[in-house]
């Protein structure tokens, strides 16, 4: 029995050693690699929080589709601020460039002077009657203060209501009036420029792709330049490999490649982009049958046609192909 048990572990041993030095070898010319991507991380212009997102990991999206869209609230404000100011100030500019005595102009504003004189004198004996019960205590101080902001307000309106018919008196320079179309000029461009940046925190694609991870959810705030989507475009795919410097010189750039690997098709091809200048040693994750302490050079090829719908991460083998074999990229 012992004798039976030690003949079958010999031949199990020598099954083992028969299959490690007979197994068939990687031919020279294919090298071992693995397929990568170059990211496109797409964040926002401006810190701010995340409104919404219009699209999901493994999404397909065409260059200039939504990807996601900024909260524009403060830009909201600043905007319309800017739009009440643009106003004004077209409407001073068309005051001054008006007639100097028109007199429809100058009986409105006489008018308005009226009407904010008439307020004013309201107003003081508002205040004087406030003031003669908070003395004998039977008011409190807040509508004595009321009363009195009331009266300054009015005031105030009467100033500029004055003012302003005097302005409709006189002549308007052209020096006012060439300040009064720079500022103007001033208030479009800054309107112009919130309009802009009220457009871009709706971020889009820049390029077709697959998006690939999302590091943000809406209610989080992102910080200028931080990235909220990744986007891989087709032609960011790419494979990795490396190359024995015996080998080195078959490879030139721009050579076609085949890229093969298991269970996918057999019209799978790239074109070596990159070839590194300086060699390496073999990284541990490229399983290699030659010795994988050998000195080698990192390449890259970039995929083409249904090449690059290979996932990344995928190990494959690739090799010289001819220029005629399979189909245009």
């Amino acid at each position: 029995m012992k004798r039976l048990a030690v003949f079958i572990a010999l031949a199990l041993l020598a099954v083992v050693v028969w299959r490690v030095a007979y197994r068939p070898a990687t031919p020279a010319d294919v090298f071992l690699g693995y397929v990568e991507g170059e990211m496109l991380y797409i964040g926002p212009y401006e810190t701010e929080r995340v409104a919404s997102l219009a699209v999901s990991a493994g999404a397909e999206v065409k260059k200039g589709d939504p990807l996601f869209t900024m909260s524009t609230t403060l830009l909201d404000r600043v905007r319309d601020e800017s739009s009440a100011r643009l106003a004004q100030l077209e409407a001073q500019v068309e005051n001054l460039q008006a007639a100097m005595n028109r007199p429809e102009q100058i009986a409105v504003l006489q008018a308005a002077l009226e009407r904010a004189e008439a307020a004013l004198e309201l107003s003081r004996a508002d205040y004087e009657r406030q003031r003669k019960l908070y003395a004998k205590g039977h008011v409190a101080k807040a509508a004595l203060d009321r009363a009195e902001m009331a009266r300054a307000r009015d005031e105030a309106s009467v100033e500029e209501a004055r003012r302003q018919v005097q302005a409709s008196r006189m002549a308007s320079r052209s020096q006012e009036i060439e300040a009064a179309e720079a500022s103007l000029k001033q208030a479009r461009a800054q309107l112009d420029a919130l309009n802009i940046r009220i457009k871009r925190q709706g971020v889009v694609a820049p390029a077709d792709g697959v998006v690939q991870d999302i590091f943000f959810r809406p209610g989080e705030i992102v910080n200028a330049g931080q990235p909220v989507v990744a986007l891989l475009p087709p032609d960011n795919r790419k494979v990795r490999f490396f190359i024995s410097e015996p080998e080195l010189p078959k490879i030139s750039l721009g050579e076609r490649m085949r890229v093969t690997c298991d269970g996918c098709a057999d019209d799978l091809f790239g074109r070596v982009s990159y070839i590194a200048s300086r060699q390496e040693y073999t990284p541990p994750v490229i399983f290699s049958d030659k010795e994988r302490a050998k000195l080698v050079f990192k390449a890259e090829a970039r995929l083409e046609g249904a090449a690059r719908a290979l996932p990344l991460g995928m190990p494959v083998a690739i090799g010289p192909a001819p220029e005629s074999t399979g189909a245009a990229p």
